[in-house]
């Protein structure tokens, strides 16, 4: 090496600081997705409310809900560039958390319809159904990724955690609506399927919820009052202002009318306890094939829950068949590309929260569906990111930040090779083995 080549000067290139590797992108089409619900969803809000407060202010609902969803994209923004590993350490306390709210609100939350579904906290009113929701799925994908076994499948152990999770978290829901319940389980069924659950453990998972649904109604049997009781209790508890005494009375009447009911619809009379469907149905009927379009909606001014509980029937009826089977397939849309986010993770943990979320997101939005539609008997479920709903939007909000997150820090390569090199240069994460095979 001469004099010249060890005193060169550096040129500006190298004196230039070397630059950050760029931020890893989303995925688009859940981001897609996300604005055509949030789309959907203001379109729909403005229509279901206008007739309802014409009297006051129209604009009243529409700005309450737009402020809602500001700040649902705001949480989906920051999740989505947050590393998902730092759910990992918090997942336990969010859990005790939910459980803990969940436990408070069935005793001493706030009456809602009949029933103790919320509690205020420092203003803010918290709906501890869709918090636990959010937490089973959290779970779920903690234990069963800490408990993958290198042979394939999910250690005995794990199961039963999530089971008992489903049972716990479901048990506390249960008197706010059968389908909650439903959900949590549908949601742990998928969960297990995909985390590679033997047929042998599932089935263990199906007897424990059948067990535990058999010693519930078992012991209501025993313990079962007479109707006059039963309706002496319900107006004393009407009259102090406390919840109706016993909600699954509700549950069992509305499985009973929906499963035994024969009438045609059209030849019904309309009632105090079913005007809710009846307008609901008229509404889906006005829509016709291709429906009458935002704000021209009749039923909206007679329908009660227009923009919560039913607004899929008001979406039916702006939009008509065509609008609803349409946004049917955007929610199985985001079904189906969070299955392919998780078949290229490297890791089980990332897999099942991607497919956790949209499970969760798609089956609520599915019994939804179903309620208004009468194949499922009456239960209320909003239509994540449309119904009116502060807890609701906020959760599926971080929903889709947590699968936006995965999308942008867990995906890999296409190149199996790349993946295999990689796999083999990085230490297990928290015990999970490789689900690039999903």
């Amino acid at each position: 090496m001469n004099a010249t080549d060890a005193t060169a000067t550096p040129t500006p290139q190298e004196l230039r600081p070397a630059a950050k590797a760029p931020l890893p992108k989303a995925d688009k089409y859940i981001w897609a997705i996300y604005i055509l619900i949030l789309l959907v969803s203001v379109v729909e809000l403005f229509s279901a409310s206008s007739r309802e407060v014409q009297a006051t202010n129209i604009y009243a609902p529409l700005l309450r809900h737009g402020r809602l969803l500001v700040i649902g994209v705001i949480l989906t923004v920051c999740l989505s560039r947050m590393k998902y590993k730092w759910l990992i350490p918090l997942t336990p306390l969010f859990g005790i958390f939910a459980v803990i709210l969940g436990t408070y609100v069935l005793f001493a939350g706030d009456i809602i319809n009949g029933a103790r579904r919320s509690t205020t906290i420092l203003g803010i009113a918290l709906q501890p159904s869709e918090i636990l929701k959010l937490a089973v799925v959290l779970f779920i994908a903690f234990i069963m990724s800490r408990n993958q076994l290198k042979s394939g499948g999910v250690r005995t152990s794990a199961v039963i955690w999530s089971a008992g999770a489903v049972l716990v978290c479901g048990g506390l829901l249960f008197t706010q609506g059968l389908t909650n319940t439903l959900l949590l389980m549908g949601v742990s069924f998928a969960m297990m399927l995909i985390g590679g659950v033997q047929w042998k453990k599932f089935a263990i998972v199906v007897g424990i919820y059948l067990l535990a649904g058999g010693a519930y109604y078992g012991y209501k049997n025993m313990h079962e009052k007479d109707a006059e009781t039963v309706a002496m209790e319900q107006a004393a508890a009407i009259e102090e202002g406390k919840t109706t005494a016993d909600r699954t009375n509700i549950h069992e009447g509305r499985l009973a009318n929906w499963w035994g009911d024969s009438v045609p619809k059209y030849m019904k009379e309309i009632t105090s306890s079913n005007r809710q469907e009846m307008y609901s149905y008229m509404a889906q009927a006005h829509g016709g094939v291709t429906g009458v379009l935002p704000g021209n909606s009749r039923e909206t001014s007679r329908l009660p829950l227009a923009f919560s509980d039913y607004i899929y029937a008001i979406v039916v009826e702006d939009w008509g068949l065509v609008g609803g089977i349409g946004l049917l397939i955007l929610y199985l849309a985001l079904l189906g590309r969070a299955g392919a986010i998780a078949s290229r993770c490297s890791r089980a943990f990332p897999a099942l929260l991607v497919m956790g979320m949209a499970v969760m997101i798609v089956l609520q939005a599915l019994f939804h569906m179903a309620i208004v539609t009468d194949v499922f008997p009456v239960s209320g479920q909003p239509l994540p990111l449309i119904s009116k709903g502060g807890s609701s939007i906020i959760v599926t909000s971080i929903a889709f930040g947590i699968m936006l997150s995965v999308s942008r820090w867990a995906v890999q390569s296409d190149k199996p090779k790349e993946v295999k090199a990689e796999l083999n240069e990085l230490p297990e994460e928290m015990g999970a083995a490789n689900l690039g095979k999903l």
